[in-house]
C-alpha cells in the first residue's frame, strides 16, 4: 500500500512539473503600468486603473488620427484580437489609443476614428505636458515632423501594443513584428484564465 502511494505521489509531482507553461508571443515585461489620467473621446476625465479595477486586461497604443499607415494596421490588428475572442473575454479587454497629436485630436475627432475600428476601442487626448508625461513613462516615443504630408506635418512615433494586466503591470509588449492577432488572443485568454 504504502509503495502504491508513493507511486501515485511520484506520478503526480511528475506531471505537474511536465505542464508546459505559457510561453508569450509578445516580450514579457513585468513591470508597474503607470495610472495616467486623460481626457476620453466623450470628453471625459479617465484614468486606467478605472479600466483594471474592473479586472480588464489593457491594451495601450500611442498614435493619431491623421497617421497614414502605422495607427490603422495597429488598430485593425487589435480590432482582430478582439474577434478572435469570445463575447464573454471581449468584456474583459479594453483597448486605449492613446494620441500624441493633440492639437488636431481633440475629443471629437477621436470619437469619429478610434471606435471605427471596434466599438468599445477608446481615444485619449490631453494638453501637451500630459501627453509628454505619459510617453515618458511609457517609454514611448514621438516627434512632430513639419511639412511632410498634406494635413500640414507628421508624427513619428514608436508603434508597441502594451498589455497591461488587471494588476496593473505591463505584462507584454508586442513590437510590430509580434503584432500577431491570433497569438495575442492566446495571450490574452490565458491571462483570463489565471
Amino acid at each position: 500500500m504504502r509503495r502504491l502511494t508513493l507511486f501515485i505521489t511520484l506520478l503526480l509531482l511528475f506531471s505537474f512539473s511536465c505542464e508546459k507553461k505559457h510561453e508569450f508571443h509578445g516580450h514579457l515585461y513585468e513591470q508597474p503600468a503607470y495610472n495616467f489620467e486623460l481626457t476620453d473621446h466623450n470628453g471625459k476625465r479617465v484614468r486606467l486603473f478605472q479600466y483594471t479595477e474592473q479586472g480588464k486586461i489593457v491594451l495601450l497604443f500611442f498614435g493619431y488620427t491623421h497617421c497614414p499607415d502605422v495607427c490603422p494596421m495597429a488598430l485593425e490588428t487589435m480590432a482582430k484580437v478582439m474577434k478572435n475572442l469570445n463575447q464573454e473575454e471581449v468584456q474583459k479587454v479594453q483597448v486605449l489609443f492613446i494620441s500624441v497629436d493633440p492639437d488636431r485630436d481633440k475629443p471629437e475627432v477621436l470619437k469619429g476614428y478610434v471606435p471605427y475600428f471596434y466599438p468599445t476601442f477608446v481615444g485619449l487626448t490631453g494638453s501637451e505636458e500630459e501627453i509628454r508625461k505619459v510617453a515618458k513613462e511609457y517609454k514611448a516615443y514621438y516627434r512632430k515632423v513639419e511639412g511632410e504630408s498634406a494635413s500640414g506635418y507628421l508624427v513619428d512615433h514608436s508603434a508597441t501594443i502594451y498589455l497591461i494586466t488587471p494588476d496593473n503591470k505591463i505584462k507584454v509588449l508586442y513590437t510590430p513584428s509580434k503584432q500577431d492577432p491570433q497569438k495575442m488572443a492566446e495571450d490574452i485568454r490565458f491571462l483570463l484564465k489565471s
